[in-house]
């Protein structure tokens, strides 16, 4: 499929808008709805700040950045788009995805929505969205192709395109 990974993109988007929209619609601010015990709850808050709720009241600034990352994205990907990277495109796809819907809401709301909680014993992870989980498993796919390129160029390197018994490089003391 050709440009699947702005098609990616747009996937992430819809779904967050869609998801969005659902729990502006079905929760009033604060609520709370179990979906697995108390390990996995929707709940509706807003978040007028950057990941984790930091630099709360920071509009323009966030605005600006994601602006900067999404160019950056755009002009990586269409960069790379034929290097045959799958996981590196996908992730991108996945990473524009996230951050034009989180920038959709700031520049419209001036506020993020999320809704996604999960808690794992005593600790509670912090409340996110649909866009922020396009960003994370975006960034992991562009981490795991940059591991997977570097250890394919190292063994390839050292390599040389020679077979090698291992005794080589090693100096032994007599």
């Amino acid at each position: 499929m050709k440009f699947y990974y702005y098609w990616l993109a747009v996937f992430v988007l819809v779904v967050d808008y869609a998801t969005k929209k659902w729990v502006e619609h079905s929760l009033v601010l604060n609520e709370t709805r179990s979906v697995i015990g108390d390990f996995f709850v929707i709940t509706s808050i807003r978040n007028k700040g950057a990941a984790f709720s930091i630099l709360q009241e920071q509009r323009l600034l966030f605005i600006g950045i994601t602006l900067v990352v999404v160019i950056g994205i755009v002009w990586y990907t269409a960069k790379n788009r034929n290097s045959g990277k799958a996981l590196l495109l996908s992730g991108l796809g996945l990473v524009l995805g996230g951050a034009v819907g989180n920038l959709v809401d700031r520049a419209l709301y001036g506020q993020v929505v999320d809704f996604l909680q999960f808690t794992f014993g005593s600790y509670v992870f912090p409340v996110f969205n649909i866009a922020d989980s396009g960003i994370c498993v975006g960034v992991a796919l562009i981490l795991l192709d940059a591991l997977l390129s570097s250890k394919k160029e190292n063994g390839d390197s050292n390599s040389n395109g020679q077979e090698s018994n291992g005794s080589e490089n090693h100096q032994f003391i007599r």
